[in-house]
């Protein structure tokens, strides 16, 4: 699909020089931008997901597991 969009110079000329350098096209430089941008914001959204879930539920580690978890650390360092 086409677009057109306005970007200040300085940048414009940065991912010119950004696109040269790494073999891509225009097109690929921005299309791998906005997927990145994408993703990252994708990532957000779970975070935010849960900390919304556990602001509303115990988060906190059963003792027992706990005490399991530290005794096999403590195997797998020695």
């Amino acid at each position: 699909m086409k677009t057109a969009i306005s970007i200040p110079d300085e940048v414009f000329h940065q991912a010119e020089a950004l696109a040269k350098n790494l073999g891509l096209s225009r097109s690929e430089l921005y299309t791998q931008a906005v997927a990145n941008f994408l993703k990252s914001h994708r990532s957000l959204t779970v975070t935010e997901r849960l900390n919304q879930v556990y602001s509303q539920e115990d988060s906190s580690l059963d003792s027992l597991v706990a005490v399991m978890q530290l005794k096999t650390i403590d195997d797998e360092q020695w």
